[in-house]
């Protein structure tokens, strides 16, 4: 019995939701950038000095260079003018070098506070956000997104601080030298400066839009590379190439459209510099023939110039990084601003009934209990207890709502209406952490993560001994995965349990929850993928972990159906009996029905 899309919203399809939409989505503000810069506030202080210390020996050399040429003219000699202007390169490049390496440095911290703080937000979503948002989509935004913000540090902000310093210590020496000069020279910028500012607007709006296709790219690759055996046996392949290379297009289009509007940034420093160059060539020798100013002092001007130039680049790239970093950031606060799961319990256990944990009252208790995913309504006034430490079966059709229910009960979605108890207490009023501590769950598909053996068994219980889980693994008969590999239990079992069996992995995932041993024990399903002999097996295990304990299990034989204490028949979100096996098929016909079938729906 598997769940179909009246039960999950992971039966929907390939749907691009949320993660692909075709709007501009929230884009961030400046104010959201700061807080990643002033995490490294000490490090960036000292980069700000630096660069007021470059931009002073930058500042210096146009006036030595004055003074050599007013020295060489009189006929004196240069003394220490030389060395001081070598020693001023020479300590301006020393700076420059270990300013970048400083910078570098801090780049990769944002990056990585960046990576850091949305990993933490997004384990932590509500489980209903995961049903609704592509996987590759978030991936890309962990890396591909984060990574634009680098590009702040080493090639913007940071790196304009200095270049201000210096575009403004050169106007003013300019203006000293020849304010005609200066006058046309900044007019000439003023133009520039505003056709930045024009295009600048776009390129967020185009950074931002890449990067929604790089989510789409890798969102395909993901889907594509999980789902591979599928699509081979499908002989899908051509299909799915063409998929995923519509989405690399995709990328690539809008990459060429934000080439296209940053490269209109680029050459605009070049041109203002060239005009101004030629202008002050042209007006500045006309000024010197007449007296007006010094052939030193035009240097002098034309060095300021080129000073003042490369500065104004940098803030031109300064300009063009920030936005596209704005675009990507976009993305990732729109992550970091869901709220996460357990955000909203204290409101939801002020409207939850007071109840207190009772000795006589059942294990898990469902009253009159209505969910739904979004608009699709799942289950209708559900009301059932398991009592405590027996074991209760739950049978349905496919579609019915029986892994829901479970789901309930882990408290990754919440009733909309009615409540569901763990020992006579509303499961809202219940710290999460706590409840799934007391919850062991095995989940339909049998999921199995990339590792060892020794790292799936440790995920709930990470303080196991080797001697328990080797013992756990011969409980649930895989003593032969086990001596499968000279590593042991540090054997790999491969991307989602590759390297394994249906059934084996099926069965690590048991053995799991059996190392943690736990009050209550969730099995969704668990023998759905096992022959005989192993389910045999395994019945024995979890009979033998089960004393004392409570077990809820789905059904899918009927084998495992016959020796429970109860059953629960689900038929559309509704119970339609309840009671022992004998009682059901004297009493529900759809139970009958299901039995005569061996429940194999």
């Amino acid at each position: 019995m598997t769940r179909t899309s009246s039960s999950s919203p992971r039966g929907r399809g390939f749907g691009r939701s949320r993660g692909g939409a075709a709007d501009d989505g929230p884009r961030a503000r400046f104010s959201q950038l700061l807080p990643y810069l002033f995490e490294h506030k000490k490090v960036l202080g000292v980069v700000v000095v630096l660069s007021i210390v470059g931009a002073a020996a930058s500042l210096a050399q146009p006036l030595l260079v004055s003074q050599v040429i007013t020295v060489v003219q009189e006929g004196r000699a240069l003394d220490m003018l030389v060395w001081a202007l070598v020693a001023l390169v020479v300590v301006s490049g020393l700076i420059s070098g270990f300013q970048h390496y400083l910078l570098q440095r801090t780049g990769t911290s944002v990056v990585l506070s960046a990576r850091r703080q949305l990993v933490h937000r997004m384990l932590r979503l509500p489980i209903s956000e995961f049903d609704t948002r592509r996987t590759g989509d978030l991936v890309s935004r962990v890396g591909s997104d984060t990574t634009l913000l680098y590009a702040v540090i080493t090639q913007g902000l940071v790196d304009a601080i200095g270049g201000s310093l210096i575009f403004v210590g050169a106007l003013i020496a300019m203006l000293i030298i020849d304010p005609v000069l200066l006058g046309l020279t900044v007019l000439v910028i003023a133009v520039s400066v505003v056709t930045v500012v024009a295009i600048s607007g776009k390129v967020r709006v185009a950074s931002r839009r890449q990067q929604e296709k790089v989510g789409d790219l890798a969102a395909a690759v993901e889907r594509s590379i999980s789902a591979i055996r599928t699509v081979r046996a499908s002989n899908a392949t051509e299909r799915e190439t063409e998929a995923v290379e519509a989405d690399a297009r995709g990328a690539w289009e809008m990459g060429v459209k934000v080439a296209k509007i940053s490269a209109l940034v680029v050459p605009i420093a070049g041109i203002a510099l060239q005009v101004s160059l030629l202008v002050v060539l042209g007006v500045g020798g006309f000024r010197v023939a007449s007296g007006a100013i010094t052939i030193a002092s035009l240097v002098s001007f034309i060095l300021f110039l080129f000073m003042m130039i490369m500065p104004l680049g940098q803030a031109f790239g300064a300009i063009n990084s920030v936005n596209q970093a704005l675009g990507a950031l976009g993305r990732i606060q729109e992550v970091i601003d869901l709220p996460i799961e357990g955000q909203d319990d204290a409101a939801l256990a002020a409207k939850a009934a007071p109840g207190s944990a009772s000795p006589g009252a059942p294990a898990i208790e469902f009253d009159d209990v209505h969910f739904g995913y979004g608009a699709d309504s799942v289950l209708h006034g559900v009301s059932f207890a398991a009592p405590r430490g027996g074991r209760t079966a739950i049978v349905g059709p496919s579609g019915a709502g029986k892994s829901t229910m479970l789901a309930l009960i882990e408290r990754f979605y919440d009733p909309t209406a009615g409540a569901v108890r763990f020992g006579g207490v509303d499961v809202r009023r219940l710290d999460r952490v706590e409840l799934r501590s007391q919850i062991g769950y095995v989940e339909q598909d049998a999921p199995v993560l990339a590792g060892t053996l020794r790292q799936n068994l440790l995920l709930a219980t990470p303080d196991a001994t080797d001697e328990q889980c080797i013992r756990v693994l011969h409980e649930v008969n895989l003593g032969e995965v086990l001596n499968r590999s000279p590593e042991g239990l540090d054997a790999a079992v491969g991307e989602d349990g590759v390297m394994l069996s249906g059934g084996e992995r099926q069965r690590l995932a048991i053995a799991r929850a059996l190392l943690a041993a736990p009050p209550v024990l969730l099995l969704d399903e668990s023998t759905s993928s096992l022959d005989g002999m192993n389910e045999q097996m395994l019945r024995e295990a979890i009979d033998a972990v089960a004393e004392n304990r409570t077990l809820i299990v789905i059904a899918h034989r009927l084998s495992t159906v016959v020796d429970s204490d109860q059953i629960v028949v689900v038929d559309h979100g509704r119970v339609v009996g309840v009671g022992t096996h004998s009682e059901l098929v004297a009493s529900t016909p759809l139970y009958r029905e299901l039995a005569k079938h061996q429940l194999l729906v």
